[in-house]
């Protein structure tokens, strides 16, 4: 009995000297790994510099990017295509235009690109697979054939290849830079859907769903007002893993000639478009372009996979 009584004093010792200590968030516990991990910092230095370039950048470049003032130095039938200099860091392009302005103001649409695309496929993917969550963990009978069905359709987006798929949303709409957005995020719809979905499935067997339920809560306000925003975590890390994937699709289409028609805007995909046919004489105009979209998706990746880290429990270290 003293010994017994001594662990309920030694408890209550320990809760007092802790009694001022509040615990910790998920976010917050999540931020602090973050600020400790090496590829998580790295990752978002390559974004900090990416998104102030992109919002600065265009108002510090030498050069207009669609001027062609240097034309008359261009001689593509003599091979003639001047590289780097003083004057212009990057060398100018078979058109006449310095290929470094168009690299720094093609900072802005590639982001545009990736943010607006992804955010379409958030926005909807969310919407379609929280719908679908909720009917399936908390609808019963019904709603389980509502998810059924939604699920369904949301296989056949995913049993397709996403680049096919996007070339066929073009071929729809037309190629232009906001056919590109949409069509990149739509491909990404079923990802966050069916991602949305399970997390909510798994979350909606927790026990305070079942206190919940036991009370008397709606189902509907369960799923809206607990379900959701503890299972959001997942979705936001594919969101930045997305982002990724998503400048690499769209300079793909441009890739492919189905992005902006208008070629004098400077965009990284429709840059390395017009550079292939003059990989022969300068073989720079490719790498420039080609290297800023692959940091660019190696700095997105690495903050998602480090963010992956941080809210998965299992991945924890």
């Amino acid at each position: 009995m003293s010994a017994r009584t001594d662990r309920l004093d030694r408890l209550a010792e320990l809760a007092a000297e802790h009694a001022d200590e509040r615990g910790q968030s998920l976010w917050r516990e999540a931020y602090a790994r973050l600020r400790r991990n090496p590829a998580a910092i790295i990752g978002g230095v390559i974004l900090g510099l990416f998104v102030l370039v992109a919002i600065i950048g265009p108002f510090l470049v030498p050069y207009s990017p669609t001027s062609t003032a240097w034309s008359n130095q261009v001689s593509e039938a003599r091979n003639i295509i001047p590289g780097p200099s003083a004057d212009h860091w990057f060398g100018i392009d078979h058109n006449g235009r310095d290929e470094f302005s168009r690299v720094i103001v093609g900072a802005r649409q590639t982001l545009l690109v990736g943010v607006v695309a992804t955010g379409l496929g958030l926005t909807f993917g969310c919407l379609l697979g929280g719908f679908a969550g909720a009917c399936y963990g908390l609808g019963g009978v019904r709603g389980r054939r509502i998810d059924n069905l939604i699920m369904r359709v949301v296989d056949m987006l995913l049993a397709m290849p996403s680049l096919l798929l996007a070339v066929s949303v073009v071929a729809v709409l037309g190629p232009s830079l906001i056919t590109v957005m949409i069509a990149v995020g739509f491909i990404s719809i079923p990802v966050f859907a069916r991602l949305l979905r399970g997390s909510m499935i798994a979350s909606s067997r927790a026990e305070y769903v079942t206190a919940a339920t036991s009370l008397g809560v709606r189902r509907w306000r369960i799923a809206v007002g607990h379900v959701l925003p503890n299972s959001i975590a997942p979705v936001l890390v594919q969101a930045t893993l997305t982002l990724a994937t998503a400048i690499i699709e769209a300079a793909a289409l441009s890739f492919l000639g189905l992005g902006n028609p208008d070629p004098s805007v400077p965009e990284w995909g429709v840059m390395l478009t017009d550079a292939l046919t003059r990989l022969e004489i300068a073989p720079r105009l490719t790498i420039y372009p080609a290297v800023a979209i692959v940091i660019t998706a190696f700095g997105f990746t690495l903050l998602g996979e480090a963010m992956r880290e941080a809210l998965d429990p299992k991945l924890r270290k």
